[in-house]
């Protein structure tokens, strides 16, 4: 994105801080996978929110009303040596004119720096807890401007989240063009499979079409893939993949891509030899009338609460008439028998996490959903192996999901072009034949 988002960004929060307040976000570190090698690095959401800056052990300060500007950025120096083995450092030049910084230090620098940068500030924002080693050195910086500055340093550690995340909340144009983009390869990705799953081949085969796709448009996958066949399907989070899929099963595919920091989030559910049984139809289509009747409840003005609702009324009607509950619609709402075979919420927030910061509740109230906002829509059925019911039934999982973004008039479905009824999920499935 363009350095001014990044700026905007900025200019938020230090508005919702106020002038006497100074913040502290760090971004993320290396993890040893292994002896000498670490894991693939991803910068720290709410970091690269405010900076855009993606290398490792970098430190961003925000003093708003700083003569030299309000944003400080401590990170690696350029080193030629370790540059031959691990490539170009960003260094404090480019971290000036790239990524926007007033000022730039090597991060060595940054226990010399901090206690003089927290004079004449009230309060200190930060992320106390998610990091040890940082909160020490929190604490040590305070006390150090203390003992200099007396009653001109911090009187007290402040939350960030709330303030970061409430921005973060409402994605910006360029944001929700940024999910447009994930959006699509996602589409792409999941389009092309159902042309390729047939009897015989693997889970990890089935991950692995979509990693092609995810990477070689320079993602990867937002969070673990889901790729359960048959009563797999039935786990949650099966991510194992690892079993043979089976003629007459079906295959449950939950995966985004995560491109330039974004995320997408789509569910499909495939019969393996391209034909929906009659049990498995039966049970598709009511997930599916679920997921209609979540959709129409997704847009400005209405709770969180409601897709969930309506998709859970749909859901029992469903059950009750397949027989899976033996109790009126209403007794079985009432009793929460129903959430043997559907115990998870119809949706969360989605953007740069594909579990996405911002809480449901407002003090004790479900939020009111607004523009800006991006959501999932994913309600499901999951009939595992035993259930007390009609063993037509059993062994059965089926999740529809898709991205919404709320509008100012309702909500644009970003993942709406993956096929998703029955003919069309059969029909991409052909194989040509």
């Amino acid at each position: 994105m363009d350095a001014s988002e990044y700026a905007r960004r900025r200019d938020a929060l230090m508005a919702r801080m106020g002038d006497d307040a100074i913040a502290v976000i760090a971004g993320a570190g290396e993890r040893p996978r292994n002896r000498d090698v670490d894991y693939p690095f991803r910068q720290d959401s709410d970091f690269r929110y405010l900076t855009g800056f993606i290398e490792p052990d970098a430190v961003a300060v925000i003093a708003p009303g700083r003569a030299e500007g309000a944003f400080i950025l401590f990170s690696r120096e350029r080193d030629p040596l370790r540059e031959t083995w691990q490539g170009r450092t960003i260094g404090q030049d480019a971290a000036q004119s790239d990524y926007g910084a007033d000022t730039a230090h090597p991060i060595d620098d940054l226990d010399a720096l901090m206690p003089g940068l927290l004079a004449d500030r009230r309060w200190l924002y930060c992320a106390l807890g998610a990091d040890a080693d940082l909160d020490q050195r929190l604490i040590a910086w305070v006390s150090e401007a203390r003992s200099r500055y007396g009653e001109r340093a911090p009187r007290a550690h402040v939350a960030i989240e709330p303030l970061l995340h409430a921005e973060r909340l409402i994605k910006s144009p360029a944001e929700i063009e940024q999910m447009r983009a994930a959006a699509r390869i996602s589409v792409a990705a999941h389009t092309r499979l159902m042309a390729t799953v047939a009897p015989g081949q693997t889970e990890y085969q089935v991950e692995a079409e979509l990693l092609y796709d995810f990477r070689r448009h320079n993602g990867e996958p937002a969070y673990p893939i889901i790729a359960g066949g048959g009563a797999n399907a039935c786990v949650l989070h099966y991510i194992a993949n690892q079993d043979e899929l089976r003629d007459g099963d079906l295959l449950l595919v939950d995966a985004g891509v995560e491109q330039a920091g974004y995320a997408a989030d789509i569910t499909r559910t495939l019969p393996v030899n391209g034909r929906f049984s009659a049990a498995q139809r039966a049970v598709y289509e009511v997930v599916l009338a679920a997921q209609q009747a979540a959709l129409e409840r997704v847009g400005p003005g209405e709770s969180f609460d409601a897709p969930h609702q309506a998709a859970t009324r749909v859901l029992v009607e469903g059950m009750v008439d397949l027989g899976l509950l033996d109790e009126t619609v209403d007794a079985a709402l009432e009793s929460g028998e129903y959430r043997r075979y559907f115990m998870h919420r119809t949706g969360h927030f989605l953007g740069m996490d594909v579990h996405d910061v911002g809480g449901y509740k407002v003090e004790g109230e479900w939020r009111t959903l607004q523009p800006g906002m991006v959501v999932t829509v994913e309600p499901g059925l999951y009939i595992p192996p035993g259930s007390p019911v009609d063993t037509r039934w059993q062994g059965i999982g089926v999740r529809i999901e898709d991205d919404c973004v709320v509008t100012s008039d309702g909500h644009d479905n970003l993942t709406a072009a993956v096929p998703k009824t029955v003919e069309a999920i059969e029909a991409a499935m052909a194989h040509g034949d």
